[in-house]
């Protein structure tokens, strides 16, 4: 084998010229005849004992080349590009050049590589960072939802009202025959939550425990198949009353829901909690901020293969999602009316930023001459057993070294943008938007001011004229 030629062309696309030698092509054409042997019939041969030669007689010399090629090309290929240190991110596009002969053959592969990246500005960068305030409303809020989960339900003996829990029985019938799922017992209904079909719970408030009654509903159009849009009746029967009981909010209600003896010092950590909480969502968008910046300054000519991977990794995690929730793929996309090229098309655009982000990244990696060490590693892997309560062995059985490598590298690279960076109030943000807004209406209004005044000249110029074309 031997690279005749390797061109750059545009989008970060190298052409390669490889020309594959009579003894490589001679190897590859003896490889094919073994592997077929045993397929080719010839009079007086049993399958697979006529010899080269002999077959190469009755069906010509050519006979192998086309599976020799098939054999030959890959390897070739492989080695061309590790003379030319090439780094590809796709498959290449092959064609061969001339005829395929004894003596070998010529081709050409078309492959996307890693682009060449120039970085622009990283370092010295500003973004909008929100400032973290904590109310004593937003604690209030959290200790309410410590509360409600808290809260137990408490039988009572009055009819249903709305925000109750009505303990029932029930079974549904079209036109007199009970139809599949629309039976149930002992099934707790919290009544205004919606969870039943429209107008179904309103006809539970006002029932009284051991009270039946039939209820009179429509289900809607976009119901499933054999029911939308039918008018069923419901038979029901209410077992018990229930209503929500909420803990008194103490001392004692604290030493309950976590590991603090009084109320205050709860409110006090909770406060603490919310305020890290917000602290890192601010940072994250600050960084993503300052990064979004660092990879619209980069120069590079991004070729397609790898935003076509990264559609592609979109749509997966995507699929995987929607599995993950209990719904069949193709089904989610049924129900949607959608079609997966439609997916591949809105996820063109993140795609290509994702890619221009991580292009950036491996570039201040670069430059930076960057290294994530062992002590690094063992960090994030005793960060991450720590955040999933699992132990550091497990963690690394799920983790290959090189994801946790690739992403202390990663969180190094944001750390030099973000160390260099100045951090600009949102409010001092709105100021400056806000002042812009003046000085172009201002801007606006003189532009308006002097073309009135250019207007008001023109037609002083031509008033003494018509004076005295009047006269």
């Amino acid at each position: 084998m031997s690279v005749k030629s390797c061109e750059k062309l545009e989008k970060s696309m190298v052409a390669l010229t490889v020309e594959v030698s009579a003894d490589d092509f001679e190897a590859a054409v003896n490889k094919a005849y073994l592997k077929a042997r045993k397929k080719i019939s010839v009079p007086g041969f049993r399958p697979g004992k006529a010899t080269r030669k002999i077959i190469e007689g009755m069906y010509g010399a050519e006979v192998f080349y086309s599976d020799a090629v098939d054999i030959a090309l890959p390897d070739a290929y492989e080695s061309a590009v590790e003379a030319e240190k090439l780094s590809v991110v796709g498959y290449p596009t092959v064609e061969l050049e001339g005829e395929v002969t004894k003596d070998g053959f010529t081709f050409k592969a078309t492959v996307p590589v890693y682009p060449e990246v120039k970085l622009g500005q990283y370092k010295g960068l500003s973004a909008p960072k929100a400032e973290v305030k904590v109310t004593a409303a937003d604690v209030d809020s959290r200790i309410k939802e410590l509360s409600d989960r808290n809260t137990r339900l408490v039988s009572v003996e009055r009819p249903v009202e709305n925000g109750d829990t009505a303990v029932i029985d029930f079974e549904g019938f079209d036109n007199g025959v009970a139809f599949d799922g629309g039976k149930g017992e002992n099934y707790p209904l919290e009544i205004g939550s919606g969870s039943f079909i429209p107008g179904f719970e309103e006809q539970i408030v006002g029932m009284n425990v051991g009270e039946e009654k039939e209820i009179n509903v429509t289900f809607p159009e976009d119901y499933q198949k054999d029911l939308a849009g039918k008018a069923v009746v419901f038979k029901v029967k209410v077992n018990e009353v229930k209503v929500k009981e909420a803990p008194t909010l103490d001392d004692e209600f604290a030493k309950d829901v976590s590991e603090f003896d009084t109320l205050k010092e709860l409110k006090a950590d909770l406060k603490k909690k919310i305020a890290a909480e917000r602290e890192e969502a601010a940072m994250r968008s600050f960084e993503d901020a300052l990064m979004s910046k660092v990879a619209d300054g980069i120069e590079c000519d991004v070729p397609d293969a790898m935003v076509d991977s990264q559609v592609e990794k979109f749509v997966e995690n995507f699929k995987s999602q929607i599995q993950a929730q209990g719904i069949p793929y193709e089904q989610y996309l049924k129900m949607t009316g959608s079609e997966e090229q439609k997916l591949k098309d809105d996820a063109r655009e993140p795609a290509q930023r994702q890619v221009r982000l991580d292009l950036a990244v491996a570039a201040i990696i670069n430059e930076e001459k960057l290294e994530a060490t062992d002590e690094d590693v063992e960090a994030e892997y005793k960060n991450l057993s720590e955040k999933y309560g699992m132990d550091v062995e497990t963690v690394k059985k799920y983790l290959p070294r090189e994801q946790i490598e690739a992403q202390v590298l990663n969180e190094k690279a944001i750390a030099v943008v973000r160390d260099s960076a100045t951090a600009e109030p949102v409010e001092e943000k709105k100021k400056k938007a806000a002042k812009k807004k003046d000085d172009s209406s201002e801007e606006g209004e003189e532009k308006a001011a002097k073309k009135s005044a250019k207007k008001s000249a023109k037609k002083e110029d031509k008033e003494p004229e018509q004076a005295e074309e009047q006269k």
